[in-house]
């Protein structure tokens, strides 16, 4: 999962909890999301999952292009 890249599709900042939609098993399925450091990101960007805590909760950071 570490690694993986997604979309926001949740507002994802420091104090709420966001929304990122992951490619898995031929499928997407949605995991909350924390900020890995504290910043805000938006809506549609991409970002990478830098931890992944069961059962489906993930920090992510912006993908840098």
């Amino acid at each position: 999962m570490v690694g993986m890249t997604g979309r926001v599709t949740g507002k994802v900042g420091p104090g709420r909890v966001g929304e990122v939609m992951i490619a898995i098993r031929g499928g997407s399925e949605a995991f909350n999301a924390y900020p890995y450091l504290d910043e805000e990101i938006a809506v549609g960007e991409l970002v990478v999952v830098m931890e992944h805590h069961e059962p489906r909760t993930v920090y992510v950071s912006p993908a840098r292009r």
